[in-house]
This record gives C-alpha cells, sequence and structure tokens, in this order.
C-alpha cells in the first residue's frame, strides 16, 4: 500500500512529494498541466511586506526551511535554483525614508530591513530618494523546479501525467482505493483547481490572475530584484522578469492586452532605458480572502486532505506548510488556527 497520493504537482505537491520522501514514505503523483501558476510565477521570496514594512506571517521560519528545503533540491536535482539576492524598495519621499528607519529599528525586522539607505545608481533608474534594501531575500527558478522535479519523478515511476478522476475514488475506512491502487492517504494540492474537486470545491479559494512580461534590454544593468509599483527580477543575459498585475474578475490563463499594458505603464515611469517584450505569461494564482493558506483534513473522510491556498507566496510558504501538513498527519501535531480550513465554519460538507 502506498503512503499518499498526491493529485497536482505545483509548488504545494512538490514540497509535500519532497517532505515525504524525505521522511521515507511511499508516493504516487496526478498532475494533468491544468495549472501553469507555479510555472510562471515570479519566483520571489521576500519576508517584508513592501507596501506598509511590516513582517510576513511566520517569516524566519518560513525563510530558514526555504533555504534548507531549495539547497537539498538543487543538490538533488543538480540544477540551479535559488538565487539570493537582495530586494531593493524604491523610495519615493523622505517620508517614506523615515519610515523605512522606523521598521529597521523594530525587533521582528531588524533580521530582514538594511539599516541604512542605498544610493546606488542604476542606468535608466531614477531615485533621487534611493532604496530600501530587504535582507534574506531572492528568488527561485520556479520553470527550473517543477521542469527537472517532474522529470525525478518519470524518472522514479512516481508522476502519471494524466487528469485525476474524482468519481473512481473508492473511500474505505482503512485505505483509499483509486484504479485497483490503494494509499493510506491523498493530498489534494491542485492550486486553483480545486474547484472541480467534489470533496474540497466548497472551501472559499477565489484565485487571483497575475500576468508577467519577460524583456529584454542590453543597457539595463541590474544586480538586485527591484520592487516599486512592479517588480524586476535580473534573469541574466539581458533578461528580465517583470509582474505582476493582479486581477480578481478573470479566472483564466489567457494573456490579455490590458494586462500588458498595464505592466507597460508601470515599467515606463520607471525604466528610461529601451527594452523589447520577450515573453507574456499569465495564470491564476490560489488566493484567499483572508490571505493565508489552506489546510487540513475532510472533517468526514479523514484520509482525504488539502493543501492549497498559497497565493503570492507560494516560495516561501511551500515547504513551511507541506510540513505542517505532514506532520499533523503522521503526529496529530496541530495544525495553526489561522491556517486549518476547520477556520472557515460556515461550510456545509458532503
Amino acid at each position: 500500500m502506498t503512503d499518499y497520493l498526491l493529485i497536482g504537482a505545483g509548488l504545494a505537491g512538490i514540497a509535500f512529494a519532497e517532505i515525504a520522501l524525505q521522511n521515507n514514505k511511499t508516493i504516487h503523483v496526478f498532475d494533468n498541466k491544468s495549472q501553469n501558476s507555479s510555472t510562471i510565477a515570479g519566483g520571489l521570496y521576500n519576508p517584508v511586506i513592501l507596501k506598509r514594512f511590516s513582517e510576513v506571517w511566520r517569516s524566519q521560519e518560513q525563510v530558514d526551511l526555504g533555504n534548507k528545503f531549495y539547497a537539498q533540491l538543487e543538490a538533488k536535482l543538480n540544477v540551479k535554483l535559488d538565487y539570493k539576492i537582495p530586494i531593493y524598495r524604491k523610495l519615493y519621499s523622505v517620508e517614506e525614508q523615515n519610515n523605512w528607519f522606523v521598521a529597521s529599528d523594530k525587533p521582528n525586522l531588524t533580521p530582514f530591513i538594511s539599516p541604512t539607505i542605498s544610493y546606488n545608481q542604476y542606468k535608466g533608474i531614477n531615485s533621487p530618494y534611493g532604496f530600501g534594501e530587504v535582507l534574506q531575500s531572492g528568488y527561485v527558478d520556479t520553470a527550473a523546479l517543477l521542469k527537472n522535479y517532474h522529470a525525478y519523478l518519470v524518472k522514479s515511476n512516481l508522476l502519471q501525467c494524466d487528469s485525476f478522476n474524482y468519481a473512481n475514488l473508492i473511500i474505505n475506512d482503512d485505505f483509499i482505493e483509486y484504479k485497483k491502487q490503494r494509499y493510506k492517504n491523498v493530498i489534494f494540492a491542485e492550486g486553483f483547481g480545486i474547484h472541480s474537486n467534489p470533496y474540497f470545491s466548497n472551501l472559499p479559494l477565489d484565485g487571483t490572475k497575475g500576468e508577467l512580461l519577460i524583456i529584454k534590454s542590453k543597457e539595463l544593468k541590474l544586480d538586485v530584484i527591484l520592487k516599486s509599483s512592479v517588480f524586476i527580477i535580473p534573469l541574466g543575459n539581458d533578461l528580465f522578469k517583470v509582474g505582476a498585475t493582479y486581477n480578481w474578475e478573470d479566472k483564466t490563463a489567457t494573456p490579455t492586452e490590458e494586462g500588458k499594458n498595464e505592466l507597460l505603464t508601470d515599467l515606463k515611469t520607471l525604466l528610461t532605458t529601451d527594452f523589447e517584450i520577450i515573453d507574456h505569461l499569465a495564470g491564476v494564482r490560489p488566493t484567499v480572502k483572508d490571505r493565508r493558506p489552506m489546510l487540513g483534513t475532510h472533517p468526514k473522510h479523514p484520509r482525504l486532505h488539502v493543501l492549497n491556498g498559497l497565493g503570492t507566496r507560494g516560495v516561501m510558504l511551500a515547504p513551511d506548510m507541506a510540513k505542517m501538513l505532514f506532520d499533523n498527519i503522521e503526529d496529530q501535531i496541530p495544525l495553526d488556527k489561522e491556517i486549518d480550513i476547520k477556520r472557515f465554519k460556515k461550510i456545509s460538507w458532503d
């Protein structure tokens, strides 16, 4: 009998799969590549909310676990994934400078915020008030992660690239059966695809569409992640990732002219260098109104579990949330009330 059947192999599914394997559990993964938000994600890990200079929830725990987790994956897959470079938040006024200094003095933010303003000059970027530097930040190449981890799963005969048919799931007291195979537990890590899941579709996952651009600029010599109204991530070879939009109405993964124009308008207010658009990408992030992930066990089917709602901070959240769910299932360690699906008390479960 296999320990875990995983539905979905984005950031959440990969994190749970890897943690299960590290703990000598057996797994089998289904993924039909219908959800692409993990692949096209900006991949930033940023412990500071840069709109109001405040700490991200469980930031130090997530940064520490993420450093270890992605280093282990790099060694396992023999590929570079984690790029540790600072985020520079463009400051727009003396007031913002003062607010930055105040934030850097707060004990919970001291590890993440440089107490000095950087006045580094970058061609094509005018910033008379300088930049606030975020420490312990960077980005994970999510496209490389998914490509290489999926290849590893295929080579290990652990991945089935196919749609999961919920109607074929047979729930027993002691095991779950799917196409004549038996499993101890099922983990649904489907992202926005949860809306097709008859067991968890009533969870309040909204979904927020995001669009990104890949641009090329030989003039832009940027060695940090720049955050203003958009972020700019240097990818090497004069390429940069620019994002992202937030659309709460459109639930398709199709790039739009509206999204592109929004990004270009913001980008042109920030840059004076020439650039060309190389690619335009879109995906639907699995977001929740209370901005907390959704983890837990179905109240009527104790072998069915959900790992979802990682939203815009998937790279930071995935290892931490996957470990929490794994520890909850294996060792009955209670989930944090902020992330447990039990917080949605008005839901009626079938």
